[in-house]
């Protein structure tokens, strides 16, 4: 009888470890799909973006392409808690706001002092393999814009 209690007990463990230890549905790297996104001109084109779990963490680097053609880089490192955390390596924003509305959609909030310049729902499929962003993004000159990029997983 102790047994099959001690042997229930570790299945219970090992199956909580598990769950613990899974990925989110955001961990990985993601590859925009042009063809298949709306993309606002004026606005930032992130060719990859890569989201990477460290202890109670998460670090998101963009690569991409700006308005101006040339390549750029930005990261991110916070939690989806829903504060502000600095942005490096990006002109337009200082910090990025996540917070996690449930296991495939995330809210977030770019400001550049302290005045939000974009908001974004980032959303990933039931299957896993797709990440749709809409963003709408405020420019230097007070005009918004708004896009939609789809995103495939690799």
């Amino acid at each position: 009888m102790k047994f099959k209690a001690i042997l229930g007990a570790l299945v219970v463990c090992l199956a909580a470890a598990a769950v613990c230890l899974a990925d989110d549905a955001f961990t990985g790297t993601w590859k925009l799909n042009e063809a298949k996104s709306k993309l606002a001109a004026g606005m930032n084109k992130n060719t990859t973006v890569t989201y990477e779990v460290s202890g109670d963490s998460v670090k998101v680097t963009l690569d991409g392409v700006g308005a101006d053609g040339k390549a750029t880089h930005d990261e991110w490192t916070g939690k989806y808690d829903g504060k502000d955390y600095p942005v490096t390596g990006n002109p337009m924003t200082d910090t990025r706001a996540y917070k996690k509305v449930n296991d495939h959609t995330l809210e977030a909030t770019g400001k550049k002092g302290d005045k939000v310049v974009l908001t974004a729902k980032i959303t990933v499929s039931a299957d896993g393999k797709t990440r749709t962003v809409v963003a709408t993004q405020t420019g230097a000159d007070g005009k918004k814009a708004t896009s939609k990029a789809i995103y495939e997983k690799q």
